[in-house]
């Protein structure tokens, strides 16, 4: 049997408190580097539960629980499919944990991103971020479910009054409130050397794209922009809990299997749309 080779990836995260909250409503999770995340996808991902509502930190668990547990089963799917299938899921598995709970109300955002091959896969639903960080420019890969987001799509808004907009956290869209929910779901070729960071808002309200960017060039691991990130975080005196994935992309290889893999759109094409909308939620 020929061996798989693996790529090199180089992860680390943070998932605290913060200087106002008294709990932590955020979650982070990480693939276990083995044969099965070789074979089906590295997986990543970070949730924020609601703050306004009973049971945030349940509802962030499960959400990342169901999602995980999800995407490493569904064999014979493609990667697409098990995204899909995995926020439906972790929808449904927090709208039951509410109904259980006795909990009106319960929610949480969640974004996620796979690796497979030079193929990087996303999922998300709610105002946590993902960005891609290479050649010293950020982009953010997502948008934001918030109402204050549709103004800026709508250019009612302009980008840069997002982060102090009163109303910069209301949700319009996330998980465990319906039985139904529509995410967003892309995918981005990527290259050696690329820096990958998902971050809640409680980090992206106070830390601008620039920053996170200029962050990455000076740091050598995700480590080091790990703590970089969470130190300017606390001393802008953020009003929620702090939350960040990074990943660096050291060495990619081809995939496994070409089943399921959707076709790449043009890198110009990409890059012009991403950019855009760099920053604008």
């Amino acid at each position: 049997m020929t061996a798989i080779e693996a790529p090199e990836i180089e992860s680390h995260g943070f998932c605290r408190v913060g200087k106002v909250r008294e709990d932590n409503q955020d979650a982070i999770r990480f693939c276990l580097p083995d044969d099965t995340a070789l074979a089906q996808g590295y997986l990543y991902g970070i949730a924020d539960g609601m703050g306004g509502y009973s049971h945030g930190r349940v509802a962030s668990s499960v959400a990342l629980e169901k999602f995980f547990d999800t995407f490493y089963t569904s064999n014979g799917a493609s990667v697409q499919q098990k995204l899909r299938l995995g926020v439906q899921n972790a929808n449904l598995g927090v709208y039951q944990a509410a109904q259980n709970l006795g909990v009106h109300r319960m929610g949480t955002t969640l974004t996620a991103v796979t690796l497979t091959g030079r193929t990087l896969s996303l999922a998300h639903v709610g105002d946590s971020r993902a960005y891609l960080i290479r050649d010293g420019a950020a982009i953010c890969l997502t948008n934001d479910h918030t109402r204050v987001g549709e103004m800026v799509r709508a250019r009612l808004l302009a980008p840069e009054k997002v982060r102090t907009h009163g109303q910069r956290s209301v949700l319009s869209k996330c998980l465990g409130m319906n039985l139904f929910v529509q995410p967003d779901f892309s995918q981005v070729p990527v290259r050696d050397g690329d820096i990958i960071l998902l971050c809640t808002d409680g980090v992206w309200a106070v830390v601008e794209d620039v920053e996170f960017a200029q962050l990455a060039t000076s740091s050598g691991d995700p480590e080091e922009l790990s703590r970089k990130i969470y130190e300017l975080a606390m001393q802008r005196e953020s009003d929620d809990n702090l939350s960040v994935v990074a990943l660096y992309l050291r060495k990619l290889v081809a995939a496994p299997s070409a089943q399921g893999r959707a076709p790449f759109r043009g890198l110009k094409g990409l890059f012009r749309r991403l950019g855009r909308r760099s920053g604008a939620e």
